[in-house]
């Protein structure tokens, strides 16, 4: 049951930066880029924090991924809030998840993993869930293409971090070193003043429900196993879709509902281990 709770807050936190950076873009409380810079520097100084607490120092992990990893974190963040000028927060939330398992799809391809016929028709039906909402009439093409770059900047991210020794460590550095490529780029996209609601708004996104938030992912994930955890996170777009209907007023459509048993039966289906199958 304690797994089962600390696996559930953990979703929550995840789906809540969709919705809280919705709430601070959408309506102009603050600009897509100081949101970003906001959450960025609070997450690492929450990150660096909690690591210096835990192994009292702050060890380099090394190279390899490095530039991988916080190229694909700075892509993921800029990306993230300059879509949720026009998305919803379950659209956004439910583009972002189908973009990044059909990037770490291909990304297995290009390391030469043996794909199973199962993980291709999953990524089949998660690329028809994204046609669905990319269709004309759906959300403008800007915002989507956007949080597709932020999914893809998200598996790259992903991918850089595979077999990390110490992932928390790992991720307090990449925040870290992404600061001093993001900050500059939101000072060039000219800084509006924001009020104190999308300051706070960002906070929390950056020190809780995504700091705060990767360090308990982090904490459950080895109890959970790739197959759980990989079931576990197809409830955050859902969870997106209804903390915005109740908190924003943004009712998701029968496109939305579509898109979202195709993407997320499409992970289910490459994610999960069949009986009598190994489990990869």
């Amino acid at each position: 049951m304690r797994l089962f709770l600390l696996t559930a807050l953990t979703m929550l936190a995840f789906a809540a930066n969709s919705v809280l950076n919705r709430w601070a873009v959408g309506p102009g409380h603050i600009g897509a880029m100081e949101f970003a810079v906001i959450r960025l520097v609070a997450g690492a100084a929450m990150l660096v924090a909690l690591v210096l607490w835990q192994r009292r120092g702050l060890a380099w992990p090394g190279r390899k991924g490095r530039v991988a990893g916080v190229a694909g974190l700075s892509a993921y963040l800029i990306g993230f809030s300059l879509a949720y000028r026009g998305l919803d927060a379950g659209t956004g939330a439910l583009v972002l998840f189908g973009t990044v398992q059909v990037t770490m799809f291909a990304g297995a391809l290009v390391s030469g993993e043996v794909v199973p016929a199962r993980r291709w028709a999953g990524a089949g039906l998660a690329l028809g869930g994204l046609a669905i909402i990319a269709a004309p009439g759906a959300a403008g093409l800007l915002p989507l293409a956007l949080m597709a770059c932020a999914g893809l900047g998200w598996g790259v991210y992903s991918l850089a971090g595979r077999g990390a020794v110490d992932p928390l460590a790992a991720t307090a550095w990449n925040f870290l070193l992404s600061v001093p490529l993001v900050v500059p780029l939101g000072l060039l996209a000219g800084v509006a003043t924001p009020d104190a609601t999308g300051v706070a708004l960002a906070l929390v996104s950056g020190a809780v429900t995504s700091g705060l938030g990767y360090a308990l992912w982090y904490a459950v994930l080895p109890r959970l196993g790739a197959a759980r955890a990989a079931v576990a996170q197809l409830t955050v777009p859902v969870i997106a879709a209804l903390g915005g209907a109740l908190l924003l007023a943004e009712m998701p459509d029968l496109r939305f509902w579509l898109a979202a048993v195709l993407v997320l039966g499409g992970v289910a289906l490459a994610s999960l281990p069949y009986r009598g199958l190994p489990s990869r």
